[in-house]
């Protein structure tokens, strides 16, 4: 959805017209994001701004409803449905966990789901070339697999999603680039897997705003049957291959995450 206003007076900030626009729209449903930009100099002065909601339907329930109003402001606020989308947008991309969770604490409650780690393992591997010169290299791999398991007990739902990280202590020799770096490839990991099985889960709202819930999978998969002990048992390092699982890895930058030994290791059961 998409929003102009030709002539806005000069106090109003680009922070304040995000913040006003964040509040007039999220009346209407959950949103995803909200983005303000300076019109291009060709457009005259003023501002227009990117609204997107998780649900088209609330969408078009809020252009209807703010289309030349003024929400926050004197002049009218032209809104309008953007339709434009560029080829490669086809692709549906998975939600990243925390976006799972608004969707899940907006339309389940916090109390209509919950999540746990099942396990969190090191699967990195040496270097053989580097270890046939020997000792250990400074730059080192460091890759961690995790399995985490949503429930939504309201609905007899559960899922678990799988997920793998991995980046590189450029001077293992180094301790503390050791703990900071193994602290962020831990929570990235723990981040997709729990991404993964929200993935699995649908959520139709329906005209009355009651939510149901579904398993949206192909086929059930073997992470979801497997008992927590088979699983843990199932999952050989020697034989663990990124091809054969088949995931994207996604581009993050590491240093977007912060080390929280808590975090990591809530909910996960002991041994």
């Amino acid at each position: 959805m998409a929003g102009g206003n030709p002539a806005p007076t000069c106090w109003f900030s680009h922070h304040r017209a995000q913040h006003s626009l964040f509040s007039a729209f999220s009346e209407f449903g959950l949103l995803y994001s909200v983005r303000v930009h300076r019109n291009a100099a060709v457009a005259g002065p003023g501002y227009y701004a990117l609204v997107k909601f998780y649900s088209a339907r609330d969408a078009s329930r809020a252009q209807r409803a703010c289309n030349r109003q003024r929400l926050f402001q004197k002049s009218p606020l032209k809104v309008c449905i953007c339709t434009r989308q560029k080829a490669f947008q086809q692709q549906v991309l998975a939600l990243r966990s925390y976006k799972c969770k608004e969707l899940a604490n907006y339309y389940l409650g916090f109390n209509g789901w919950s999540n746990r780690i099942i396990t969190l393992q090191n699967i990195s591997g040496f270097d053989l070339e580097n270890e046939e010169l020997g000792g250990l290299p400074e730059r080192q791999c460091l890759k961690y697999l995790c399995v985490v398991e949503v429930t939504l007990p309201h609905h007899g739902i559960c899922t678990r999603g799988l997920g793998i990280a991995e980046t590189y202590v450029e001077n293992g020799r180094d301790p503390l680039e050791f703990v900071l770096k193994t602290g962020n490839v831990q929570k990235l990991a723990v981040e997709k897997a729990l991404s993964g099985a929200f993935q699995k889960i649908l959520l139709i709202v329906l005209e009355n705003g009651k939510v149901a819930v579904e398993y949206n999978s192909a086929e059930e998969e073997p992470i979801d049957s497997l008992t927590d002990e088979e699983l843990r048992g199932l999952i050989q390092v020697n034989d663990l291959s990124l091809e054969q699982l088949n995931l994207e890895e996604e581009e993050v930058f590491l240093s977007d995450f912060c080390f929280d030994e808590g975090h990591l290791l809530e909910g996960r059961q002991s041994n």
